[in-house]
């Protein structure tokens, strides 16, 4: 499906890539809509995929007013990087995923006009994330598209990106399903960066220890050698015991 309505041919209508709206409701929407951004983005790096945040992805062509920004979306099959906005009859493919990360005051459109214009483009999977759980007693809640229709996730699992879901705080935890592997967040992966480096240094420091002790070890060997060579040519072979 690449548009829901009969699109409209013309040159000259303009799409918008912004209406001036803020990114997030809060510093703690912002933060799991980044987080998820980061990680998908590296999980997806290797493939034919992009994955775009608050993009307004517009769904029938010639009419620029139907629209909507999903906090994250994920697109198969089409060239990866970013985009000003995303436009389905240009790209061929609707999203695969959407997480929204919802909250009080969005939990009426998220779970009402969103949900039921998901379902109408056919979008595989949609996952509502209530970092504060102001509305979703279990901040996570995910759907999945049986035929026409949403059905509620009950196994924490997504199925398009083959990956295990996890509420961590207030953020959502990736884990690969073929490895128990996490995706590790940023500040996950500066962290490991950081301890990878330290190992590193121990590594290198322990490493030239070792070959000062070698290099001690032949001079002792050499000093030896060559005190016997000179006892020799004085004395002659020493005496057997």
């Amino acid at each position: 499906m690449t548009a829901i309505l009969p699109t409209a041919q013309s040159t000259e209508i303009f799409y918008p890539s912004s209406d001036g709206e803020p990114l997030a409701e809060t510093y703690d929407h912002l933060y799991a809509i980044l987080t998820t951004l980061e990680v998908l983005k590296q999980y997806l790096a290797p493939r034919q995929a992009t994955v775009l945040a608050d993009q307004f992805l517009y769904y029938s062509q010639g009419f620029p007013k139907l629209r909507v920004a999903p906090d994250v979306m994920v697109i198969f099959d089409v060239a990866p990087g970013g985009r000003d906005n995303y436009k389905i009859w240009e790209e061929g493919q609707v999203p695969v995923v959407v997480f929204e990360m919802t909250s009080k005051g969005t939990q009426e459109q998220d779970q009402g006009l969103k949900k039921t214009l998901y379902e109408l483009m056919e979008v595989k999977e949609y996952w509502q994330f209530d970092p504060r759980g102001e509305w979703i007693e279990e901040k996570l809640r995910g759907y999945r598209l049986r035929g026409e229709i949403y059905e509620q996730i009950t196994d924490s699992r997504s199925e398009p990106l083959q990956l295990r879901l996890a509420v961590e705080g207030k953020i959502i935890g990736f884990y690969r399903e073929d490895t128990g592997e996490k995706l590790l967040i940023p500040d996950e992966l500066v962290q490991a960066l950081q301890e990878a480096e330290e190992r590193a240094e121990i590594e290198r420091q322990r490493a030239e220890i070792e070959r000062q002790q070698r290099e001690e070890a032949q001079q002792q060997l050499a000093l030896m050698e060559n005190l016997l060579a000179r006892y020799r040519d004085r004395f002659g072979n020493l005496p057997d015991s």
